[in-house]
């Protein structure tokens, strides 16, 4: 009796292992969004003065659209490879802003994206600081549709038309592109759907009159990539290895019947003697 005893207990943990097992068989995604460093030409609209900068510039698409209404493509951009914007010798006004544009391409009466950051006054010679949070770039599509978008022209300024600083994008094609989809009114966008490496052609627009953005502000893509684990042995169908019944159980719980039939006879014989 101890020897089954001892077989049974010896079988009660080697079919509780599956359930261990299964709870880690967990699937993971990953996303992954491309920051871009993009190269701007900038020029002080009153002496023409021109100053070259790097910002490394992150969009974030919005992960639901609807036809007609306003959508927001987030902006965050900060200085690179040491570089950075001068306040020119004649100086900005105290209420001098940033207005962050991205171009959009290849979608029907959509052009561009436009966004306002508050500024901190600065003195001549003293470095342009970037709005530390994200800007919401804004524009409102009337058509369902599909278009890519870049990291565009970035102005300074106190209003939108009439710049003190223009800065144009100077390396447009190396930047990775965006897509953007506007589904059927009701629809919701799918965001595993929001990037495409693919890119997009040239789209030119002028960021002085808020309807789109110059050809230095045009799309920019999105990298997104999803990276998924599937547990060995199993289809990516969501069950994973664990579909289906678990054929080491069976197998084990045959062994036991004959182990106990082996010892239950094996009792019987020594009873008789």
């Amino acid at each position: 009796m101890r020897a089954l005893l001892a077989v049974l207990s010896i079988a009660a943990i080697l079919l509780c292992r599956p359930a261990y097992a299964a709870a880690h068989d967990t699937r993971h995604e990953l996303r992954v969004l491309t920051t871009d460093v993009v190269e701007y030409t900038c020029v002080t609209t009153a002496t023409n003065e021109t100053q070259n900068i790097k910002v490394k510039v992150t969009l974030t698409m919005p992960t639901s659209t609807t036809v007609d209404s306003e959508l927001s493509i987030g902006w965050q951009g900060a200085y690179a490879d040491g570089t950075s914007l001068k306040t020119p010798a004649t100086g900005l006004e105290d209420n001098t802003k940033l207005y962050a544009y991205a171009g959009i391409s290849d979608f029907s009466g959509l052009t561009s994206a436009t966004g306002v950051g508050t500024l901190d006054a600065t003195t001549p010679g003293e470095t342009i600081t970037l709005p530390a949070g994200q800007v919401s770039l804004l524009t409102t599509p009337n058509g369902e549709g599909t278009g890519t978008v870049r990291p565009g022209a970035i102005n300074f300024g106190t209003t939108a038309n009439e710049p003190a600083i223009e800065c144009d994008v100077d390396n447009r094609e190396d930047l990775t592109t965006y897509t953007l989809k506007v589904p059927t009114s009701g629809q919701d966008t799918d965001p595993d759907d929001t990037t495409s490496p693919s890119p997009s052609p040239d789209e030119t627009d002028d960021p002085d009159d808020n309807t789109g953005d110059d050809t230095s502000s045009t799309p920019t893509s999105t990298v997104t990539t999803t990276t998924t684990e599937t547990p060995a042995g199993g289809a990516d169908t969501g069950a994973g290895g664990m579909a289906g019944p678990d054929g080491r159980a069976l197998i084990l719980v045959g062994f036991v019947v004959m182990l106990a039939a082996a010892v239950g006879l094996s009792l019987r014989r020594v009873a008789r003697a």
